[in-house]
């Protein structure tokens, strides 16, 4: 996918986003025969995962990358347009939109937000080891996803609060050997939370000074000891990507989720939204259900205020 060299005309929707949700809505609203352009930035989350094992569909498993390659062929398949670029503002006007991307103006009159969030990553790994132990398997983002493959593993838990409590006593429904491990900063656990903890045989432990890999683990450095793993889950939380949306006026959550009706709108009159940017399960299958209501939403809306036709 390039950036565009001039604007597109004006669209029936612009997608912003090209992960699982903004490229299902692109096939759908394509085979609607609709003009529609994703413009990506390149960061789904999806691109991260070096194998799913739960994506309906293949049983042997499939990288995030290839699955988004197989989307975005199936919608160019259908002349939808793909281009890389980071759209830096929205604007509406009247009943239409207008994006900013690198200096060229892209009209749309629905645009759908499939923007997605980004993990917030341990800050004691490099970019390069941090890809290689997602590569093969010691740091791990999703329990949901990914649970099944460490069953009865030594796992560690970065975080704490509601969030690291929660996260490792989901994980010890897969494995006894549980570790709670504090970020920098030490615990933020209340009574609740240690009881809760202790009841369910999860092990807590002190700050990680440092993160290190070793053959066949993840180490980490907590106050004076080596800990070994084989695998870690940072429980550190994640950033939304709205920053669109605010000037637009949409409603949001206090951490930022686009709110939606049942059919991906916002409340703003023709923005939509879709993926891990609204509230709700973060999987690539909950991803492509919200792009396809919302694909079908922006149809039926467009058609309500002038009839499509061949």
């Amino acid at each position: 996918m390039n950036a565009p060299r001039t604007a597109p005309s004006s669209l029936d929707c612009l997608i912003i986003g090209g992960g699982p949700a903004g490229l299902t809505a692109a096939i759908y609203l394509a085979r609607y025969h609709l003009s529609v352009a994703v413009v990506d930035a390149g960061q789904s989350r999806a691109s991260l995962i070096p194998l799913t094992r739960n994506h309906a569909g293949f049983p042997d498993g499939i990288s995030g990358n290839d699955l988004l390659m197989r989307m975005r062929e199936q919608a160019r398949l259908y002349h939808a347009d793909l281009y890389e670029g980071r759209v830096e503002s929205v604007v509406r006007n009247g009943d239409t939109f207008t994006a900013m991307m690198e200096g060229s103006a892209i009209d749309a009159r629905s645009v759908l937000l499939a923007t997605g969030v980004v993990n917030r990553r341990p800050a004691m790994l490099d970019d390069a080891a941090h890809q290689q132990a997602l590569n093969d398997g010691r740091l791990r983002y999703c329990p949901i996803c990914d649970g099944y493959e460490v069953t009865d593993r030594r796992i560690a838990v970065l975080g704490t609060g509601d969030r690291g409590c929660d996260e490792a006593l989901f994980l010890r429904s897969y494995t006894a050997a549980i570790t709670l491990v504090a970020p920098e900063g030490g615990h933020e656990l209340n009574d609740a939370h240690y009881r809760r903890l202790r009841d369910a045989g999860v092990e807590v432990v002190g700050s990680c000074r440092a993160i290190a890999l070793a053959h066949d683990a993840i180490v980490l450095q907590v106050n004076g000891d080596r800990l070994s793993f084989d695998s870690l889950y940072p429980a550190l939380g994640s950033d939304v990507c709205s920053e669109l949306a605010a000037p637009l006026g949409a409603e949001m959550s206090e951490a930022g989720c686009l709110k939606v009706d049942t059919h991906q709108r916002t409340d703003v009159t023709g923005l939509y939204a879709a993926g891990d940017v609204v509230l709700g399960l973060d999987q690539i299958s909950h991803a492509m259900g919200g792009g396809g209501i919302a694909a079908t939403t922006i149809r039926n809306d467009l058609a309500e205020k002038a009839p499509l036709r061949r």
